[in-house]
């Protein structure tokens, strides 16, 4: 590691340790906007420090910055409409130590043990354990010498997946489950997302909770009553799509627009399963139909958000290889 590596990394403590103490001033007070301000700074500093530094490290810190700041403006929002029962000592553990963009379950930190926080533990290793081996699975296809675009594709697939089962449902599922033995009521942030009937349903319930935490607290809801449900729906998607931008292609200097345009294609297509719900119209109710409609729309677009560059330049050498093409 580099002395400038470690200098940087230095000033990316710094940077979200300030905005973790000032988070609690604005929480305090009820700061939103400021809470903003400081998110679009934040990114900026970062950016412009890793700039030139491998893109996986770009892209930890930006995610990591970009949780912190969204934690700010997603809890001042929460709590602005009544009084703030969250302490300083509470907030900065939850601002370090969890994904989620709700911070009441850290209200009784230092409570009872809470029950099924082994059971979460186990699921979260077992998931670990499993997303490991498709990783390896990944290796072993690649030393075989398969036609390279074949090799790409299927390898890309499987270490997306892989990836997915070590961090979303492995490590956060461990996370979730360590935090009730201290009296946190977490909880998985990934819900069994295979059993959604409706993208309706697998984007607000059951795939990466903290995200739709976050766009519902500091998106949807504000927005709502000035612009109406559809509008704002429609603005919390496509601020999903920007914030994936800022994790998926500016690490990787490529693909800007994709991401966004993934998310707005989502948008759309929840707003088509709402008017088909109010028209009474019953496609969803088979779920073998329903089951085909989330993974067609869920899979096939998806080059959109995993475009190439990333692929290449993040997640093959996240696990250890180097892209064929």
């Amino acid at each position: 590691m580099s002395a400038q590596l470690i200098y940087h990394l230095i000033c990316f403590a710094l940077v979200n340790l300030v905005m973790i103490l000032a988070g609690y001033l604005f929480l305090k007070h009820k700061q939103v906007l400021s809470g903003w301000l400081m998110l679009v700074i934040s990114i900026l500093l970062i950016y412009l420090l890793f700039q030139n530094e491998h893109s996986i490290m770009r892209m930890l810190t930006i995610i990591a910055t970009t949780f912190t700041g969204m934690k700010v403006i997603s809890v001042t929002q929460g709590y602005r409409n009544k009084p703030l029962t969250l302490t300083f000592k509470q907030w900065v553990v939850y601002a370090i130590g969890w994904v989620g963009m709700r911070a009441e379950p850290f209200e009784t930190l230092g409570g009872r043990p809470l029950p099924n926080a082994w059971p979460m533990v186990r699921f979260g290793i077992s998931r670990v354990v499993l997303g490991g081996l498709l990783i390896l699975l990944a290796h072993i296809l690649v030393n075989q010498h398969f036609d390279s675009r074949l090799t790409y594709i299927t390898v890309s697939a499987i270490l997306l997946v892989g990836l997915s089962l070590v961090l979303h449902f492995g490590l956060l599922g461990i996370s979730a489950g360590m935090w009730r033995f201290s009296g946190v009521n977490t909880y998985y942030l990934f819900r069994q997302p295979a059993k959604a009937l409706s993208l309706t349903e697998l984007w607000s319930k059951r795939w990466n909770i903290a995200f739709s935490e976050m766009t519902s607290v500091a998106i949807f809801r504000p927005l709502k009553s000035r612009v109406g449900s559809g509008a704002a729906l429609m603005a919390a998607f496509i601020f999903s799509g920007l914030l994936h931008e800022l994790a998926l292609s500016v690490p990787v200097s490529s693909g800007y627009g994709l991401p966004t345009l993934y998310f707005t294609i989502q948008g759309l297509l929840v707003l088509v399963e709402k008017m088909l719900v109010l028209k009474r119209i019953t496609l969803f109710q088979n779920k073998i139909i329903a089951r085909i409609w989330v993974f067609f729309w869920l899979v096939v677009p998806m080059p959109l958000l995993f475009h190439r560059q990333f692929l290449k330049l993040v997640v093959w050498p996240l696990a250890g290889l180097i892209s064929p093409l």
